[in-house]
């Protein structure tokens, strides 16, 4: 039986300053190959270029990576200012409906990172520009200095929700993760779970209320060591158990978008 088919969406670059890319970290698919042992699949970062039905029923399941620029929060319904920072207006367009039809159909989604905050804004929430201006926040963001190693070592706990489907899967009610962020959660979505907390109360692991399939969401980067680390790979394991059983029912017949 083939391997099922992780999209794993891209971000807009310019190599070299000049050279328009689509481009995704090459940790995310050793993470989505390795772990969760499945077929890595790039998605051009671009709506004009993926039509959403066909790509959803070309693939089991989606990633949603991180990325440097942000949401727009145009998507959001708040005026950009200069702590907005960059912005990938086609990511957007893809990424936010590619998060409610997942929703809709029952179709894996993991969201990482930017990805994390793309499920809660598709699914109505908003986000906080810049976390570490925030009263008794602390800072997330990557250290500007050191080594990849350095710069994803595990920083903080993130204490979750008992009971919950990340206490769940981890068998622990807190475990260590990196921290690479500026933006946060402000205010969830309606039917936006958060089932996990830094230190200073920062969002850090979401799900989606009622969907009938693997919505897990998380705003630090498992995908980071994801074979060894006791954190990431259940993660990654349980994203890809999901993939396998989208795979076998979309075998057994096309799920289509609704009209």
């Amino acid at each position: 039986m083939a391997r099922p088919i992780i999209g794993i969406i891209s971000n807009s670059i310019l190599i070299n300053e000049s050279y328009p890319a689509h481009a995704s970290g090459i940790i995310n698919a050793e993470a989505v190959s390795q772990v969760s042992q499945c077929l890595p699949l790039m998605i051009p970062a671009d709506p004009d270029l993926v039509d959403l039905p066909d790509l959803l029923d070309s693939v089991d399941g989606i990633l949603l990576t991180g990325g440097r620029a942000n949401v727009h929060p145009d998507e959001y319904g708040e005026p950009p200012t200069p702590a907005h920072g960059d912005f990938d207006r086609g990511r957007d367009a893809l990424a936010l409906e590619l998060v409610r039809a997942c929703v809709e159909r029952g179709q894996p989604l993991m969201g990482i990172c930017r990805g994390f905050q793309e499920v809660n804004v598709a699914m109505g929430g908003s986000l906080y520009p810049e976390i570490r201006d925030l009263p008794g926040r602390d800072n997330h963001r990557m250290p500007p200095d050191g080594t990849q190693e350095e710069k994803f070592a595990l920083r903080h706990e993130v204490t979750f929700t008992e009971g919950g489907p990340f206490h769940r899967l981890m068998g622990s009610t807190k475990v260590m993760t990196n921290t690479l962020h500026g933006q946060g959660i402000k205010v969830p979505g309606p039917r936006v779970k958060i089932d996990g907390h830094a230190p200073d109360g920062t969002p850090e692991a979401i799900y989606i209320d009622g969907a009938p399939g693997f919505t897990l969401s998380v705003q630090w980067h498992p995908e980071w060591n994801a074979a060894a680390d006791p954190v990431s790979r259940p993660l990654f394991t349980a994203f890809g158990d999901a993939a396998r059983a989208w795979s076998v029912a979309r075998r057994a017949g096309p799920v289509r978008m609704s009209a």
